[in-house]
């Protein structure tokens, strides 16, 4: 198994709002490590390297190896917050793991083989319902992403949940019916055409 990310720590005593401001003028990020019974560790993580990971993609499903000035903790990011106008990390929350943990993550949904569907060949397009879907799986075990393969879909086919293969550890968080990922939609042109083929038939049997 791949080594874990690092991402480097440093503990800080100072907390709330004003505390927060000057960690962020220093050009660094107010973050906090919680969970597996113990308790709450407040750090901070360097500005540029929180945006490095954040901006990377799949932050919220990644295991990191956060070393708190030498101590390393082994953590998955639960929850940012962004500056709405500049996109820049203002808080992170970090979870402990710990090896037998299971957890509910947002996996990206990946599809390949577009070039052996026939309905996307004909000119239909790739409707993306779902870009990831919350699963259930061991916390040293979450895949980088979810495979759909497109081999064979045609014009009006849906993408369900139960066409993706699933390690056998993992499992939708959603299990009340088998949900939609992607479908393939009919190109405008083709739905113009159709629509005036039906009205030439009604026209006929007028």
């Amino acid at each position: 198994m791949a080594a874990n990310k690092v991402l480097k720590a440093q503990a800080r005593e100072g907390v709330g709002k004003g505390a927060a401001r000057e960690l962020r003028r220093q050009g660094r990020v107010p973050a906090v490590i919680y969970g597996d019974k113990k308790s709450p560790v407040t750090v901070s993580v360097a500005f540029n390297e929180a945006l490095k990971h954040i901006y990377a993609g799949g932050f919220k499903s990644t295991i990191l190896d956060l070393d708190v000035d030498g101590t390393v903790h082994k953590v998955i990011p639960r929850d940012y917050q962004l500056d709405v106008v500049k996109g820049q990390p203002l808080h992170i929350d970090f979870l402990r793991i710990s090896g037998n943990a299971r957890l509910n993550v947002d996996v990206r949904v990946d599809f390949i083989n577009e070039e052996q569907s026939p309905g996307l060949k004909r000119g239909g397009t790739l409707n993306v319902v779902r870009h990831s879907v919350e699963i259930n799986v061991p916390a040293n075990a979450i895949p980088e992403s979810l495979i759909v393969d497109l081999t064979g879909t045609e014009i009006g086919d849906s993408v369900h949940i139960s066409a993706v293969a699933l390690q056998d550890d993992a499992r939708p968080v959603i299990t009340d019916r088998d949900f939609t990922i992607a479908t393939i939609v009919a190109p405008s042109g083709l739905k113009s055409a159709d629509a005036a083929g039906e009205d030439e038939e009604e026209a006929a049997e007028e």
